[in-house]
């Protein structure tokens, strides 16, 4: 299991999801250390369904480590920030830098526009 102090930009986790109760994968674009607050992720949502057209679907190459079990889609509009290990359930894999870079270059779009 990784601590949640060890998870870095680029690593889904299993996490809470303010939609569900059933958690879901939650990629890291950022991880930062906050003095008072220790630290807190910022993730975007991940989802199998294929209806968002401005999703980013993941290629098996996408990743570092083991691919997701199915077809996967970033949504990097759906941010969600993390502020404690309850938060997360448990590691599952990582992406490669450069697609990590692509998720976080399209949620700038988003809240730059």
């Amino acid at each position: 299991m990784t601590a949640f102090e060890d998870l870095e930009r680029g690593d889904i986790v299993w996490g809470t999801d303010p939609l569900s109760e059933k958690g879901r994968p939650l990629l890291i674009i950022g991880a930062p250390r906050f003095p008072t607050h220790g630290v807190q992720l910022i993730t975007v949502l991940i989802s199998t369904k294929t209806y968002h057209e401005e999703s980013l679907t993941l290629q098996d190459d996408d990743y570092e480590g083991d691919p997701l079990g199915k077809r996967s889609h970033v949504l990097p509009w759906s941010i969600v920030t993390l502020n404690s290990a309850a938060d997360v359930e448990h590691y599952l894999t990582s992406l490669v830098d450069e697609r990590t870079n692509d998720v976080a270059s399209q949620l700038i779009n988003y809240i730059s526009s």
